[in-house]
């Protein structure tokens, strides 16, 4: 890991994120700080009716997450270094898709009295895949409420992360296309991975795996 102390793994749902960054956080000896939607009671319920429980859903999340940035910047997590399969600037990313203008206005207001200031990471790899690759890994993976996406939400996840990392600044970056990787499983794909992380220079970089 070298001079990396805090690297965050990234994408839209079904991308492989969390199992990355588990493998990386195991692979340098270093601990993982991972999200938990099994600690929100309003996620089942959200994919079965997006309005009626997107605002519970996002909120449940954004305090998630400022517990975890108050932690972080108390000194209790960046002790050492660490692997996050979340970025905190996801949070409003999903507020965007899933709040009408109201309940984001909302949202903003109660994010801003929560939510701290959170470090920047060292290095935010960004994981991309093709739409039906995201659908058949979620397919294969996942919870029931998982599986039952209402239609076009796992698009406009899709868009709105393509969107959001064309536009991403704030820290090193490595985007990374998946659709003819296997960095769980595969140890030659990983170990290309390790390679381009410790080659990589400037704030944006890229591995693309051709067929």
């Amino acid at each position: 890991m070298s001079q990396l102390r805090y690297v965050v793994v990234e994408g839209p749902i079904g991308a492989g994120k969390s199992s990355l960054a588990r493998r990386l956080s195991e692979y340098w000896g270093v601990r993982m700080l991972a999200e938990d939607p099994a600690a929100n009671p309003f996620l089942p319920r959200f994919y079965r009716n997006l309005p009626a429980h997107g605002l519970s859903t996002q909120l449940s999340f954004m305090l998630q997450r400022a517990d975890m940035a108050k932690s972080m910047l108390n000194g209790e997590l960046l002790a050492s270094p660490l692997v996050s399969d979340f970025l905190f600037e996801k949070d409003a990313l999903f507020a965007k898709i899933n709040l009408d203008e109201a309940e984001l206005a909302l949202y903003k207001r109660l994010a801003s009295l929560a939510m701290p200031e959170h470090p920047v990471p060292d290095l935010v790899i960004y994981l991309q895949a093709s739409e039906e690759n995201l659908l058949s890994r979620v397919a294969a993976r996942a919870a029931e409420y998982e599986v039952n996406f209402p239609e076009g939400y796992l698009k406009r996840v899709h868009q709105a992360y393509s969107e959001f990392f064309h536009q991403y600044e704030a820290a090193p970056l490595l985007i990374v296309n998946t659709d003819h990787l296997n960095l769980v499983d595969g140890d030659e794909d990983f170990e290309l991975l390790i390679r381009c992380i410790s080659e990589a220079r400037g704030q944006r970089n890229y591995f693309n795996k051709s067929v």
